[in-house]
């Protein structure tokens, strides 16, 4: 081929350049997501890509600025609008200008951006992560937690040295009931993409340790709101909503909401409600304290009058029944008195003439009335004999008479 027929680079630049000025792409709406975006010089650049919603392989790509003169209102206006700044991996609907360098090559510039696309998109992804939590039947597990009584030993997960860290203890620690809390800090990152894995890292480690603590509180002090996005995920939402201690979750600002928010226990809006959320419990804990202690004390007063009402009662009976048992007991008394000595005669006459019938019953039996009948008793060696069993040649007895002894000998 003959060079003389090609034409240079810059001339094709050129006439691209040209066609795409000819092709008038002004003021375009186009819908895209952002990657690689950097400030520079006031200026701002990115890359505008599209990908498969299948695969997600990316299927169109496009450098884009927007200058100076333009990036300060649209990104205020932007971060008013959706809690977040310009930044990568976001959706965005832009108005667009075509333009081609020769050097730099084709490129948009963005005029205008719709932060109700972007929001719209936001929303609809926390849509999705709530009610896959929902589907799995876990998005109010958390929040359905019973809080302990009282609730005093509190894990913090926060960043080492944030501010809003100090204000939360400062109010802890110094209210003016003077409630005792014990706190232990669980340091992690609360900002940026880190935040996920890192917070979760933390739940992990009061996990081990769930015994020591009532409750855990997520805090997160003042400042940008840009990286509230990643507290849109939803490991960290799925971790929040079946951790087995009530969570109370405290990021961002008063109008910044996140899946965080609809999953955990509690929700307040600065690490200070945080503080003054907990002092609210331990007051309303110590006033029912006080209650039941002034309940108890007018029923025991109660009870106790009760009693000494009763008492006073049964004593007003008591007298009367006690003086008539006892006249009746001593007017007994008295008759037993009365009656005591003629019983007494006949009970002795009656134990005399038995004791005389005894005497007589002794001396009809006894030997010598034996004798007088003419009887004898015969003895050998003081032993009296019953039979001549035993009585050999030459043995002395002796024979027992009423009126005297006899001794013989055996022949």
């Amino acid at each position: 081929m003959d060079s003389a027929n090609a034409i240079s680079l810059l001339e094709l630049a050129r006439r691209l350049g040209a066609a795409v000025s000819e092709a008038a792409i002004c003021d375009v709406w186009v819908t895209a997501e952002t990657s690689d975006l950097r400030c520079s010089g006031g200026h701002c650049y990115m890359e505008l890509i599209q990908k498969d919603p299948q695969s997600g392989a990316t299927v169109a790509r496009l450098r884009a600025a927007i200058w100076a003169s333009r990036f300060g209102p649209l990104n205020t206006e932007f971060r008013m609008a959706t809690g977040t700044p310009l930044a990568s991996d976001i959706k965005i609907m832009a108005r667009v200008t075509a333009s081609y360098h020769p050097v730099y090559g084709l490129s948009l510039v963005i005029n205008d951006i719709d932060p109700d696309y972007t929001m719209g998109d936001l929303l609809r992804r926390r849509r999705e992560i709530l009610q896959r939590l929902t589907d799995e039947g876990v998005a109010d597990m958390n929040r359905q937690l019973e809080w302990p009584v009282p609730v005093q030993r509190i894990a913090v997960i926060s960043a080492a040295g944030a501010a809003g860290y100090g204000d939360f203890i400062n109010q802890l620690y110094h209210n003016s009931r003077r409630l005792r809390f014990n706190t232990e800090l669980f340091s992690a990152v609360l900002q940026g993409p880190k935040a996920p894995a890192s917070i979760i890292e933390a739940l992990d480690r009061i996990a081990l340790r769930i015994d020591d603590f009532d409750c855990v509180v997520i805090i997160r002090g003042g400042g940008a709101t840009s990286d509230l996005a990643s507290f849109d995920d939803y490991d960290l939402a799925a971790n929040v909503a079946q951790f087995p201690l009530p969570i109370i979750a405290g990021v961002g600002h008063e109008r910044d909401i996140t899946v965080l928010d609809y999953v955990a226990n509690m929700r307040v809006k600065t690490p200070t409600a945080a503080a003054e959320w907990l002092i609210g419990q331990g007051n309303a804990q110590l006033q029912r304290l006080q209650q039941l202690g002034a309940e108890l004390f007018r029923s025991i007063s109660d009870r106790l009058g009760g009693n000494r009402r009763q008492l006073a009662y049964i004593e007003g009976q008591l007298a009367p029944l006690v003086r008539g048992r006892m006249a009746r007991e001593l007017q007994r008394l008295d008759n037993l008195g009365t009656l005591l000595p003629d019983i007494s005669d006949g009970i002795l006459q009656q134990h005399r003439r038995k004791l005389n019938s005894l005497g007589q019953l002794i001396e009809a039996l006894s030997p010598e009335a034996t004798l007088r009948r003419g009887y004898t008793i015969t003895r050998l060696d003081g032993r009296a004999l019953t039979s001549p069993d035993g009585l050999a040649k030459g043995l002395v007895i002796t024979t027992t008479f009423a009126g005297g002894t006899a001794e013989s000998v055996i022949s």
